[in-house]
């Protein structure tokens, strides 16, 4: 079918922490509670687009973040040229999310209006509203709005049949999730409109918030958007590599098939 989409969940790097980092008000086991970091790729009959694209090598080191096969090597390691890619949707401009942009010679970013704003704008003259964000990949974000390869979008957007943006906010102002019309049913990438599936099942909050409320209530949405709570995939969440079918043998805990029914 013209709106069926295959989606690929890809691992590039990893942060150990305890879990009260993880939320407003901490945790009271504060056992140990890692992030994985990942990009995903949406291929269907429109082409192909990439979610995210992740950080280097230099940021992994001063931010003391684990980083594994580059966002590159995995996007070929599922078949996928980076330089083919066309469309790449960037949920927000965390330094996590929006990097290695020169593996993208030929693409267009789509972006939310808002957030571009909030990340140049005046909350970057405070520290901690500036700290998940890297200068360097925000003023490339910036030449890409100057050499014409850059989509704002204000508010939901259909990319292509059964592929659509939508704003949610919270983590970061400008925060957009993405649904995917697949043969299992609506999947959402949630990028971090929810961190881990805690967030959405105990309703919690990820410490680095533009707005608890938005957060809150995007839960509510990411709900409506997708078929099931099932179909809701969190942003930085290692169970994903076990819960989800890898996409061979070989890429067994590096890419995952997202289309695929995840373990229960």
């Amino acid at each position: 079918m013209s709106d069926i989409h295959a989606i690929y969940a890809i691992k590039y790097g990893g942060h150990d922490r305890p879990a009260s980092e993880n939320y407003i008000g901490g945790d009271p086991h504060n056992g140990s509670e890692p992030l994985t970091y990942y990009v995903w790729a949406v291929t269907g009959p429109h082409g192909t687009f990439v979610v995210d694209t992740g950080f280097d090598e230099e940021v992994a080191r001063r931010r003391n973040r684990k980083i594994g096969p580059s966002v590159s090597e995995g996007l070929n390691a599922v078949g996928i040229a980076p330089d083919s890619v066309k469309d790449i949707v960037i949920t927000h401009l965390h330094y996590d999310h929006a990097g290695n942009t020169a593996a993208f010679p030929n693409a267009r970013y789509h972006l939310q209006d808002c957030e571009m704003e909030y990340a140049t704008g005046r909350c970057m003259c405070h520290q901690f509203q500036r700290f998940p964000f890297e200068c360097d990949y925000v003023v490339d974000m910036v030449r890409k709005v100057y050499a014409g390869r850059v989509q704002f979008h204000d508010g939901d957007s259909e990319l292509a049949p059964g592929l659509t943006l939508h704003k949610i906010g919270g983590h970061s102002k400008g925060l957009q999730c993405v649904r995917v019309k697949t043969k299992r049913g609506y999947v959402v990438l949630a990028s971090d409109t929810a961190h881990l599936y805690r967030h959405i099942d105990e309703g919690k909050v990820f410490p680095i918030t533009y707005n608890t409320s938005d957060v809150l209530e995007g839960y509510q949405t990411l709900r409506k958007l997708a078929s099931s709570r099932d179909h809701i995939v969190p942003g930085h969440d290692p169970k994903v590599m076990a819960l989800y079918p890898a996409v061979s043998e070989k890429l067994k805990g590096w890419a995952v098939k997202l289309d695929e029914t995840p373990k229960i």
